[in-house]
């Protein structure tokens, strides 16, 4: 159905694209986890409790694996719609459908969002029905026991983490058969 409005109404001859788009927080409280140790021996490292954050924005499509992520200072409908403007840019010969949760901010009732975009909302309380929140956990694993001094370092942390997830990484988390069935048979 919403692949028939995009092309019918939204524009015809335009690739239809269906992206998943979630934001994390991500601060300078050590993210502990896992360590190899002996049986019984919970693992000890250095941890620090510095309440300083920054939030990253991302969609991602679940067939090619393409991305775009973006850092903002607050979790807000200001900073969504600029991101939803850096979206529409970024996939300008498109028509886009995203899925994303119920966020107050999402859902603002002066929201600006782009032509090219069809925003489509997913059941309250079930996370688990967006995969972009598996690549919020890959990406925080691979900051474990990481200590940074500053938001800029974390910062530099981040930006290496996310460019060490290319195409084929985030196509691998995300592209569940089951998704990439449903988007075959509606032509997307």
């Amino acid at each position: 159905m919403l692949s028939w409005m995009a092309i019918t109404v939204m524009g015809l001859g335009k690739k239809v694209r269906f992206l998943y788009e979630d934001e994390t927080r991500i601060g300078l409280k050590t993210i502990s986890g896992r360590k190899i140790t002996a049986r019984g021996v919970k693992p000890i490292g250095k941890v620090q409790g510095k309440f300083q954050a920054t939030y990253i924005y991302g969609v991602v499509e679940p067939k090619t694996g393409e991305h775009l992520f973006y850092e903002f200072t607050h979790l807000n409908s200001q900073c969504f719609e600029i991101f939803l403007e850096l979206v529409a840019q970024n996939f300008a010969d498109s028509i886009l459908i995203i899925k994303l949760d119920n966020g107050g901010f999402h859902k603002k009732k002066k929201l600006k969002i782009p032509n090219n975009i069809i925003l489509m909302f997913q059941p309250s309380h079930c996370p688990e029905s967006n995969p972009i929140e598996q690549v919020w956990q890959y990406l925080k694993k691979g900051l474990r026991w990481k200590l940074p001094k500053n938001l800029e370092e974390l910062r530099i942390l981040i930006s290496e983490q996310l460019e060490k997830m290319g195409l084929e990484v985030i196509a691998s988390i995300i592209g569940r058969e089951y998704i990439l069935e449903a988007l075959s048979v509606v032509g997307i």
